[in-house]
């Protein structure tokens, strides 16, 4: 390993490293063979395999004995009826609702690993969750255990809790180095000395207290405040010597990359400069699986906020906020920019809110900025932070308040911002990963986008000559180059992705990749009626 320092010229070293996808092992052969034999299902969504051909027997039957009409017909029965203990357990756990996504867990193909005993009376699965910061996964199991042990036949119950691998909604779109990041959340005040870094800092330690893998990057390169509020035992970046990517520092668990570890502390250079050092550090970053990494955005509205917003799809924005009405204003110019960049804002931290003296809450800023954002705004969740002095005291000492106190009154208010957190994200990736699918008994491209409850139809044609990249449209004269009969009215595309919150990359078959907006999408022909191309 080298140690990683500033450099003096305009950009950090940067050299592009291929991924190393990770493939899943292949299972030893008894693996198979006890897999074909089993009467349970592994999920909901999987069904016993069964086989009526003679093919199906296993290699090492040394008999060739036909079986006896008694055999088959207890082996029949032995099977229906592990389908039927397996239909009841199945049954039992669909009581158990997801409040996130509105479906029972089954539904959600939580439920793996499904093994069954009924001569004993035991059940074992395990619920698999889509994050390990799950803030009811306590309540899952207790619930997952009782429904299941209701059952009149079920005398041991085992549930085994887990977690999803992180995997982004837009992998195919990151740089190498975030393709195993599940969510990026920025932490924006659009106005400098509000307590953005408290919050982004704060934040990131209560998701990791909550069972998450996360990181922080620092995005102020002209004043980084991580390496103050945060004490690793290691104050350097690393590089790696192999590939000229960069490793993160770690304290507490948590990943951190900042410019002020890069060993020159704060930045003297112009926009440009600024912008591809933020873009390098942030992107050749070998991060590894994190489910949140949370970006503490620099002050303001400008190219490098823009930039940042571009180079990585973000999955939500945090805003903070201070009371006064100078706040409000700028708040509401970044809240503007999240939303022109299909940015949601899940949450707003109004800092420095109140103090509790001589049994009075006083209000020395005043009040009304933060419910001011969430009414006219549009942002649906408000979170108040008191004056407490131990909040900066224990930032400038290098240790996040929620991990010197975490049961204080500023702990509880963060659990309670994680917890917002992680709900919304999570349903942010189901609505954004089902906002456009092709449904191939309609022939149809199914729409519904996120932040709307409308959904409509489209004819994979209409869509494929509505392109409007340069390969289908001269960018000079706007002249058409795909012509309405280079589509054959019958074409269906071959694979759709989303692309950001914005818009979906759809594969055609001839090998071409449509990017296709949403906001594009909504202005095409519809299918109504009889218009249906079936």
């Amino acid at each position: 390993m080298e140690i990683l320092s500033a450099p003096s010229s305009r950009f950090l070293p940067f050299e592009n490293s291929k991924l190393q996808s990770k493939q899943p092992g292949i299972a030893p052969p008894e693996k198979w063979l006890q897999f074909l034999s089993a009467t349970s299902s592994s999920s909901s969504l999987l069904t016993p395999l069964r086989s009526s051909s003679s093919s199906s027997k296993p290699s090492f039957c040394f008999t060739t004995r036909a079986a006896s009409a008694t055999e088959v017909a207890a082996s029949e029965s032995s099977a229906e009826l592990s389908s039927s203990a397996e239909s009841d357990v199945l049954n039992a756990l669909s009581q158990i609702i997801d409040p996130d996504f509105g479906k029972d867990i089954v539904s959600c193909g939580f439920v793996k690993d499904l093994e069954i005993d009924e001569g004993q009376g035991k059940v074992s699965f395990r619920l698999e969750l889509t994050t390990p910061a799950c803030p009811i996964k306590d309540l899952f199991e207790q619930q997952a255990n009782e429904v299941v042990a209701g059952l009149p036949w079920v005398k041991n119950v085992s549930v085994t809790m887990s977690a999803q691998p992180a995997k982004p909604m837009y992998a195919g779109v990151l740089p190498p180095g975030l393709q195993t990041v599940s969510n990026i959340v920025a932490v924006s005040s659009c106005k400098g000395g509000v307590g953005k870094s408290t919050v982004a800092v704060n934040l990131a330690y209560t998701l990791a207290g909550m069972g998450a893998r996360v990181g922080i990057f620092d995005a102020d390169v002209y004043g980084p405040s991580l390496p103050t509020m945060v004490s690793p035992e290691n104050r350097l970046l690393m590089m790696n010597p192999e590939n000229r990517s960069i490793i993160p520092t770690e304290y507490m668990g948590v990943k951190l990359v900042s410019y002020g570890f890069a060993g020159q502390g704060r930045a003297i250079m112009r926009g440009p400069m600024v912008s591809g050092v933020i873009n390098q550090l942030l992107t050749t970053t070998e991060w590894g699986e994190l489910d949140y990494l949370i970006i503490d955005m620099p002050p303001g509205t400008g190219d490098i906020q823009i930039t940042l917003c571009q180079v990585v799809p973000l999955t939500a924005a945090v805003i903070v906020t201070t009371p006064q009405k100078l706040s409000f204003i700028d708040v509401a110019k970044g809240v503007r920019m999240f939303s022109k960049l299909k940015v949601p804002c899940v949450a707003v931290v109004e800092n420095l809110h109140h103090f509790d003296a001589g049994g009075y809450r006083y209000y020395p800023f005043g009040r009304g900025s933060g419910s001011q954002i969430v009414e006219k705004l549009g942002i649906p969740h408000l979170f108040d932070l008191p004056i407490r002095p131990t909040l900066s005291a224990h930032g400038d000492n290098g240790m996040p308040e929620v991990v010197a106190d975490p049961l204080g009154e500023v702990a509880k208010t963060f659990q309670d911002l994680g917890v917002c957190l992680v709900q919304q994200c999570a349903k942010i990736r189901q609505r954004v990963s089902t906002a456009v699918t092709y449904d191939t008994s309609m022939k149809a491209i199914k729409v519904k986008l996120p932040n709307s409850e409308e959904e409509f139809l489209l004819h994979p044609a209409t869509v494929r000559r509505n392109d409007r990249s340069a390969q289908s449209v001269d960018e000079w004269t706007g002249e058409q180059k795909l012509l309405y009969s280079d589509v054959p009215e019958d074409i269906e595309p071959v694979d759709i992705r989303p692309l950001g919150n914005y818009a979906v990359e759809i594969t055609w078959p001839d090998g071409f990749n449509q990017i296709a907006p949403y906001d594009q999408l909504q202005e095409m022909e519809r299918l109504v009626g009889d218009t249906f191309p079936f």
